[in-house]
């Protein structure tokens, strides 16, 4: 099956050691958009990035850095974007949230 439809598309780019709640804050803004009934999200570790601060965050040696750059991808409707924005608001102290319109495709089998 297949839908085609008009959605947007929320970006959030953060640092790996943000947080909030005493939580990674991706995982907060996971556990929200889960709340909110939100369709999907999908969080990206980068390799090196800088944002507002101009601090470096990247990936260090060790697969396990705590300072990676960390994007995620949010593609909803846009009422359902809307009411995460509020959310997002209160949660992401420093940041970059980006918002386009796309064409959204949705498949599946039955």
């Amino acid at each position: 099956m297949k839908e085609q439809f008009e959605a947007s598309m929320l970006r959030v780019h953060l640092g790996e050691d943000d947080r909030w709640q005493g939580k990674p804050l991706y995982e907060a803004i996971v556990d929200k958009c889960r709340e909110l009934g939100v369709a999907g999200v999908t969080v990206f570790r980068g390799l090196e990035g800088f944002g507002a601060s101009t601090r470096i965050r990247h990936k260090s040696h060790s697969m396990f850095s705590k300072d990676a750059p960390i994007q995620l991808s949010v593609i909803d409707t846009e009422e359902q974007i809307g009411r995460l924005i509020p959310h997002l608001d209160g949660m992401v102290g420093e940041g970059l949230i980006a918002i386009s319109r796309v064409e959204a495709i949705r498949l599946w089998r039955e």
